[in-house]
């Protein structure tokens, strides 16, 4: 069986065009898995009586785990199927609490296309954000993804 990919090509990306993906909704399990996986049982993530007396008044999820929430939503969108060689740079900016409940969703734009000196790929610069269902920007982040050029 040969697989074809249904991904974009690095040519198809149009710049400004924002691709949004379905929402998830974050859990108390998501949490603690997270916390299991990684090791960081950090009580502003893990203790309700110590968390209610931080800055955000109740727990809050790992930052991590949005962003790695953010990687797999963006291949729920389907325009990496098959077409992403490698994922390159990614930088990571905090701008609101994720919170235990909040459905969240991902929009990537891309701000940048590059031709690359190698045949057949070159680099998509994206602006990617995840936001939460009132619309609140929770966390920005460029990414730089080398992808599979048309043949």
């Amino acid at each position: 069986m040969n697989y074809e990919p249904k991904g974009l090509y690095l040519e198809e990306f149009e710049i400004g065009k924002v691709y949004v993906s379905q929402g998830r909704t974050i859990t108390e399990a998501d949490v603690a898995t997270f916390a299991g996986v990684s090791g960081d049982f950090n009580v502003l993530h893990t203790n309700d009586e110590y968390a209610k007396k931080g800055p955000f008044k109740e727990r809050v999820a790992h930052g991590m785990l949005g962003a790695s929430i953010m990687t797999g939503l963006s291949n729920m969108i389907g325009i990496f199927d098959g077409t992403t060689v490698a994922f390159l740079e990614l930088t990571i900016r905090y701008k609101n609490p994720l919170r235990i409940g909040d459905t969240v969703h991902l929009e990537l734009e891309p701000v940048e296309v590059k031709h690359s000196s190698k045949p057949g790929r070159g680099v998509v610069n994206f602006e990617a954000r995840l936001v939460n269902q009132d619309g609140l920007l929770i966390t920005e982040s460029p990414w730089a993804i080398m992808m599979k050029a048309k043949a």
